[in-house]
């Protein structure tokens, strides 16, 4: 995932209490809402020298790695004293890169996913070296939570097996739920009470909510200063093409791909997407659309949302409110969601892995003994129990989260609290208890689902469980087929070629997506001739590698 998306997810887990924790079950068993070990939170005692271990991390503002209290806890543990060689999130990856051209490279890297990890190709570069160890065989003896885990949930081992069957490195598997269905709109209904109007099910009625916003003065202020919809084009799900795109054909946002029969295909050369820029032209022609919505940053959204005069701002295109407004601030609770929008193409909604993003962030070299691999992967494999997971991502029990009280509620509806978080004091200084980002190995949806949440979905403090009950309102909308691009690995000899096909032809495609609704190019006169543009960047090939690589990739996981 890209930087800039990381960083809105930050601030929702600010807001949702450092909802970082995972499944993976306790020691010898997969379970994922089973209550944390209590028999792995006592450091087992080993009178054995302890085995020395450089590690290349990077280290996270406000944490140590070498006085972090999840550093102490790991290394008695695991009888291990680790020799950091910590680096700055900026810079990361060069400073990787560097390391490993070098020659002088660590026994292992442990890295912050979100700012650095080995690529797919990277992995398989380095593999083939022999720089970067499989950990097949590692798993297999002394691994089973991790064992466990691949064989019960398919998407993890795909991203994690190389076509050639090698497991060379451990993602961060982070299934964000609401970060899952990432294009949501969200839409002020205190202005569809004060116009007496329903919540829109399809993109006509869409369409005369937005006029009525922009015409009947719903701030009650005399002005026409209302912006009936905007969005932004920062990153991926605060842009407003694909939930207006959706009724009509299945719009990624990502690659604009489809998937049927086992086959890939795009999306932007149907006649269901010319249909769908046509509607999306006629709202914009009707001054329906901030056209900034096309070509402002995220701040400049959020100005709109905050606008000091007046509240003006109807719907707005988002992952979550938090992008245009303060969530402290009163106008937060006026926007809700608004359901896929059920159109030509039926009722969908843009779905992804949600925050699993392909590669791995922890690698073993052939510089590591075999002592210190047995280490590093009994390591890895405590981060894959809930224990674990929540010790070393979030912090240690007892300082940054406890176990459930009576009456406390978990975010997943029915599903049984394992994890309180302990709320940080005003003033309080860092605990150094975790490893934050460093530490984020197994977290699925079972096991995010099960920490506590409060049940004021207004109250920022319950920001995830508001998020969640909007994505219930997605979840399912998804196409029957969806062509996993995130989990695939594509072949060396062709990823810089499939790199530069996805970039230009991404890049084409939004333009004259913009050209079309701006009324720049004409969908009926231009048209072919943007599709033939397409043909001549070689759109063919590119779709021709995605599907080799997809065949190979789940040929290898099967």
């Amino acid at each position: 995932m890209k930087k800039t998306a990381w960083s809105l997810l930050s601030v929702l887990l600010v807001f949702s209490l450092l909802l970082a924790a995972c499944s993976g079950g306790n020691k010898g068993n997969s379970g994922t809402n089973s209550s944390p070990s209590q028999g792995a939170s006592a450091p087992s005692e080993n009178p054995s020298k302890p085995v020395e271990i450089s590690v290349f991390a990077v280290q996270e503002q406000g944490i140590d790695l070498a006085t972090n209290k999840f550093t102490k806890f790991a290394e008695e543990m695991f009888n291990i004293k680790f020799k950091f060689e910590t680096i700055p999130s900026d810079g990361a990856k060069e400073k990787r890169q560097i390391s490993l051209a070098s020659g002088d490279y660590p026994d292992a890297y442990i890295l912050t996913h979100y700012y650095d990890q080995f690529s797919q190709a990277d992995l398989l570069k380095f593999g083939k070296q022999g720089v970067i160890v499989p950990l097949n065989d590692l798993i297999d003896q002394y691994a089973p939570n991790i064992k466990a885990a691949m064989e019960s949930n398919i998407d993890l081992r795909t991203l994690n097996t190389a076509p050639d069957g090698n497991i060379y490195g451990l993602g961060a598997y982070t299934q964000c739920f609401h970060c899952s269905y990432p294009n949501k709109m969200w839409i002020n209904t205190k202005w569809l009470e004060k116009l007496n109007l329903q919540m829109p099910t399809t993109p006509e009625e869409f369409k005369n909510v937005l006029k009525a916003f922009k015409t009947q003065d719903p701030n009650g202020n005399g002005k026409p200063d209302e912006v009936a919809l905007s969005g932004s084009t920062e990153d991926f799900g605060v842009r407003v093409l694909p939930f207006l795109m959706n009724p009509f054909v299945y719009n990624d946002d990502r690659n604009y791909l489809n998937f049927t029969n086992g086959k890939v295909e795009s999306a932007a050369i149907k006649p269901e997407w010319k249909a769908g820029l046509a509607y999306v032209k006629s709202l914009y022609d009707e001054g329906l659309i901030d056209p900034g919505a096309f070509t402002q940053n995220s701040e400049a959204f959020k100005k709109i949302g905050e606008n000091a005069d007046a509240e003006i701002l109807g719907a707005a295109a988002g992952m979550h409110p938090a992008i245009f407004v303060n969530l402290d601030g009163p106008r937060s609770p006026d926007y809700n969601p608004v359901p896929p929008l059920t159109g030509p193409g039926g009722s969908m909604a843009t779905h992804d892995n949600g925050g699993a993003s392909p590669g791995a962030k922890f690698v073993i070299t052939n510089k590591a003994s075999e002592e210190a691999k047995v280490a590093l992967i009994k390591l890895a494999n405590y981060m894959y129990t809930p224990e674990g997971q929540t010790n070393g991502g979030s912090g240690m029990k007892g300082i940054d989260w406890e176990d459930p009280a009576p009456g406390d509620i978990a975010l997943g509806e029915g599903v049984t609290p394992v994890v309180k978080p302990i709320p940080t004091k005003t003033g309080e200084t860092p605990h150094n208890a975790g490893w934050s980002g460093m530490g984020h190995f197994y977290m699925p949806k079972e096991y995010r689902d099960s920490w506590v949440q409060g049940t004021d979905i207004y109250d920022q403090a319950n920001y995830e469980r508001r998020l969640y009950q909007a994505t219930l309102l997605y979840q399912g909308h998804e196409p029957k087929e969806l062509f996993p691009i995130w989990a695939l690995w594509v072949d060396p000899a062709t990823v810089d070629e499939s790199s530069m096909l996805q970039t230009n032809i991404r890049n084409y495609i939004e333009q004259n997506a913009l050209q079309f609704v701006t009324g720049n190019k004409d969908l009926d006169r231009d048209w072919d001739a943007y599709v033939k543009g397409l043909q001549n960047l070689k759109l063919d090939r590119y779709i021709e590698i995605l599907q080799t690589a997809y065949d190979n990739t789940m040929k290898a996981s099967s």
